[in-house]
């Protein structure tokens, strides 16, 4: 962000939890951490957060969430007030929705996505700075001055205050959750809470649980009620992504929900009506997602009232420079780096490649450069790649290519987080077990 950098508060009493989000969020601005609400008010007398991640619960044994909710009323009496983002463990959902409803703007479960909590600090931080800028609040994030990338932009203004169903197209990397944070907080449900839902990874043994809810004892380890997605989304948008993953009879299930707009939790007798505004995204093709046998038309006409697609890096190579610069400098800035220009022959080599893993890849590329680079200009090796490779690079070249980003990323979260193997697990947003494997993969 130009000029006085924002101001991030991360307040909750495990100290691994803030260590890993104040490294993730670094690249936004000034991150302080603090473990004890009680050192909350000396804090303030002294600074003026912008955004405040909150745990709720600090007292051992407490799960009420009346310690978090009491900053949190403090924050909210402030002159200008910081926007809250609940961290809550995703049985406290329905915790973190009542603060929503008294000025939390968002929540994020724990463990988190880092690139979810990245979006989610970043769409706070441009709505807060909306009233000062000439930058919509709802498309700050988009980056790039494209005609392709006007044209999202304006169509997210227009899109965003309708109310209607939206399908946001596109490859991995293009950036589908911005696009959706930004139609909500173009909608008239922007006061509410906005909440993703990874339909890929849902176990179809788990759907109904997790999308409807669950009444106490509706299963073996079902201890207590439990509202779905739909119900914790309530008054806001829920965000479907990677909807095409998504097995046929439970694409039935959800068509059900929407057609009645209502659920039954699993255990009950009675349903519930839902008020939510959905925006489902997919990478999938559009010969593949009009394809009955891989996705049903009927849910398909329900969901893509408006389609709008994202399109590739490749497809707007006029943004790269302006995209390299920026995250150069995010990056340069978080890790404490000296600036450097790219070489000549490296920028040319950045500007004709694919980007086959689009502005996520390029992102990653620039945080490698500026972890690695030794020498006054970043040269080609720095960001990962060894030759500008053709749009239609083949399946191997391009497996390999990602292969070796995946490398890069556990060896620089390894180094961050200084070997600690739970450090680098939070950083890469995956469990203790699966970095193991990569690590055992990749022979580090």
């Amino acid at each position: 962000m130009p000029g006085i950098p924002a101001q991030i508060l991360i307040l909750d009493d495990d100290a691994d939890v803030a260590y890993a989000a104040k490294l993730l969020l670094r690249r936004a601005g000034q991150v302080a951490t603090l473990a004890d609400p009680a050192q909350v008010p000396r804090y303030l007398q002294q600074n003026t957060p912008d955004v405040v991640l909150l745990d709720f619960n600090f007292t051992p044994g407490r799960a009420d969430g009346a310690e978090g909710l009491k900053v949190l009323e403090q924050l909210q009496a402030l002159p200008r007030a910081p926007a809250v983002i609940a961290m809550t463990a995703y049985a406290d959902v329905p915790l973190a929705v009542a603060a929503m409803k008294c000025g939390a703007c968002d929540f994020i479960t724990k463990p988190w996505d880092n690139a979810r909590l990245a979006a989610a600090v970043d769409a706070a931080l441009a709505r807060r700075a909306a009233p000062a800028s000439t930058t919509p609040a709802a498309t700050a994030a988009l980056l790039g001055n494209s005609v392709a990338m006007r044209e999202l932009r304006a169509a997210i203004g227009i899109v965003g205050p309708t109310g209607a169903n939206v399908m946001v197209l596109g490859e991995n990397g293009v950036g589908k959750e911005l696009v959706a944070r930004g139609i909500h907080l173009a909608s008239r449900r922007a006061a509410a809470g906005f909440l993703a839902v990874d339909m890929g990874s849902l176990p179809e043994s788990m759907l109904e649980s997790e999308l409807f809810g669950h009444r106490k004892g509706a299963f073996t380890d079902a201890r207590s009620d439990r509202p779905g997605r739909f119900q914790s989304a309530s008054g806001g948008t829920l965000f479907l992504d990677e909807i095409g993953n998504l097995a046929l009879p439970a694409q039935s299930k959800l068509l059900t929900a929407l057609e009645r707009r209502e659920v039954t939790p699993l255990g009950a007798d009675r349903p519930q009506t839902i008020d939510v505004r959905i925006i489902s995204a997919t990478n999938l093709d559009e010969a593949r997602l009009y394809d009955a046998q891989v996705f049903r038309p009927d849910l398909l006409f329900r969901l893509n009232t408006i389609v709008i697609r994202v399109p590739p890096l490749r497809e707007r190579p006029g943004d790269i420079p302006g995209l390299l610069e920026h995250y150069l400098n995010l990056y340069q800035s978080q890790y404490g780096r000296p600036e450097r220009a790219i070489s000549p022959a490296a920028f040319d080599a950045l500007c004709a490649h694919a980007w086959p893993g689009n502005v996520r890849a390029l992102r990653h590329a620039c945080e490698r450069a500026v972890i690695l680079a030794e020498s006054d200009l970043y040269g080609i090796a720095d960001f990962g790649l060894h030759t500008a490779e053709p749009v239609a690079a083949p399946v191997t070249a391009t497996a390999l290519k990602l292969d070796a980003l995946e490398r890069d990323a556990v060896a620089a979260s390894l180094e961050q987080a200084q070997g600690n193997i739970s450090h680098a697990a939070r950083l890469l947003g995956i469990s203790r077990a699966a970095l193991y494997r990569k690590l055992e993969k990749h022979g580090l």
